[in-house]
């Protein structure tokens, strides 16, 4: 079976452009931890990369994931949403069977 590494979006690029992710020597690291209201949930930070990181880049920019969180991440696209609830990054994962209501917790 293929599997493909998660996407970033444009626009979660360009986001990361805005606040200077990149001039601070930093980048977003997308990791998959247990707990959440569904099993698992996503942390979301800015953070240095690390030697073993799946690094993507885009716009000059670059989103890290860590060995451990990638399968959980196969095939997910990450992208930046902004709502009349608020703006933050987003994770459109085909792997979760199920989330929660907020979008960060989810289930395999």
């Amino acid at each position: 079976m293929l599997t493909l590494p998660p996407t970033v979006t444009p626009r979660a690029f360009e986001r990361l452009a805005e606040i200077g992710a990149a001039a601070q020597g930093k980048a977003l690291r997308v990791a998959v931890e247990g707990g959440g209201c569904s099993g698992f949930q996503y942390e979301i930070d800015l953070d240095e990369p690390k030697e073993d990181d799946l690094i993507l880049e885009g716009s000059g920019e670059k989103v890290l994931i860590d060995p451990v969180s990638l399968p959980f991440l196969t095939s997910a696209t990450i992208n930046f949403s902004e709502e009349l609830i608020g703006a933050r990054f987003v994770i459109d994962n085909p792997n979760a069977s199920s989330s929660c209501g907020c979008g960060t917790s989810f289930s395999i």
